[in-house]
């Protein structure tokens, strides 16, 4: 099946209603206006179940099909945006100052709304599918939210699949991989700890900005000399403070950053392996290292089958030339990734065109894709569920 005549015939108004939520971002889980329209355009479709407030403001809706009992398959959309200034110009653009869909979860949560309308309709499967709407995607940890709040179980999901907009690939075309697509995200922070005093008399002091300029080249070392250069690694300082004078060195310096990899045990060796350098650097200089080390989003790993169903969807709608089926992972993290740790599925990766990056305040997505996401989620659920 190509892009469904019905649903390019409904783009302007997909279109309409993604350029409204565009106007209107919300962030993290107050994503409470989103949410409540995406609950009165599935009151319209005359979907089977609605349930909202998972997570607080998650909402996750169920249409039967028609064609009998069968597993329950869930389809997730992400509602949120960023706290950035937007700068496209466009006339739809934020209206609200330091906020904007930057990454495109306005598209997204219209995808799969219009692959509501279009399922309510015809109900061309057999068993349910589950339209999962997820608040707080943007670091605020909604994915883990939701599992944790049971709707997987509630609903009887056997099986959760995700896609997101990527700039770069042709719009109407796709790209996915079998096993890990999106990197594990992990952050810290270390605390330097030496002896403050007159800037002019730094012997009598013991510094810790020199300590942290020390730890920062030794961390380098831990990818480029610790690990496989076939393994995936990143090790990121993104955040460095230390004083307020120029007369003074502080008795402190804080460092800050970030750790993403595609290999799960690569997380116990990056935060040891850290922590090592840092105290150890630290120690030689006559100061002291603290590291501070959270784990958040694991890796999004695409299982065999749920690879295989959204490959063959994919190519249903736009042919099998338009779909690479070995994309390069990215090491960006998703938190689609819980989703797929509760249930397996896949995450796929939908052409954006020559636009901005994703979180860049000229990135805006493009609603010539909306059709074709939207067909792929009717023929994901129409292939999966068949008769």
């Amino acid at each position: 099946m190509p892009v469904l005549n019905s649903v390019a015939e409904f783009r302007a108004t997909a279109a309409e209603w993604r350029r409204h939520l565009h106007q209107n971002p919300e962030l993290d889980f107050g994503v409470h206006e989103t949410a409540a329209f995406v609950v009165e355009r599935l009151r319209d479709f005359g979907v089977d179940e609605i349930e909202f407030g998972i997570a607080r403001t998650g909402v996750v809706a169920l249409i039967r099909g028609r064609l009998g009992d069968g597993p329950v398959i869930g389809l997730r959309a992400d509602m949120d945006a960023l706290p950035i200034h937007e700068a496209t110009g466009k006339a739809w653009a934020s209206r609200i100052d330091g906020r904007m869909h930057a990454c495109g979860h306005d598209g997204h949560t219209v995808m799969l709304l219009g692959a509501a309308r279009h399922l309510a309709e015809t109900r061309n499967f057999r068993g349910a599918v589950a339209l999962i709407f997820q608040p707080a995607e943007e670091g605020a940890g909604g994915g883990r939210a939701m599992v944790e709040d049971g709707f997987m179980e509630r609903f009887g999901i056997t099986e959760v699949y995700g896609m997101h907009n990527m700039p770069g690939i042709d719009v109407g075309s796709f790209g996915i991989c079998d096993g890990p697509i999106m990197a594990a995200l992990d952050e810290f922070d270390i605390l330097v700890t030496g002896k403050g005093g007159h800037a002019g008399l730094p012997h009598q002091a013991i510094d810790p900005i020199i300590i942290s300029a020390q730890i920062l080249l030794g961390l380098q070392t831990i990818v480029s000399r610790g690990t496989d250069p076939l393994q995936s690694l990143v090790i990121t300082a993104t955040k460095i403070h230390a004083g307020e004078a120029y007369n003074i060195i502080p008795t402190t310096c804080e460092i800050a950053g970030t750790v993403r990899t595609l290999i799960p045990a690569l997380r116990d060796f990056a935060e040891t392996r850290i922590e090592a350098v840092a105290q150890s650097i630290a120690e030689c200089y006559g100061a002291r290292a603290e590291l501070r080390y959270r784990r958040h989003d694991p890796v999004t790993v695409n299982s065999p089958a749920g690879t295989r169903r959204a490959l063959a969807a994919a190519a249903n709608v736009v042919g099998a030339d338009k779909v690479n089926a070995q994309v390069r992972p990215v090491m960006a993290s998703e938190d689609f990734a819980f989703m797929l740790e509760a249930r397996p599925g896949a995450f796929i990766f939908l052409g954006n065109g020559p636009s901005a990056a994703l979180h860049n305040p000229a990135y805006d997505f493009d609603d010539d894709a909306l059709p074709v996401g939207i067909s792929y989620w009717v023929s994901l659920v129409e292939t999966a569920l068949a008769e």
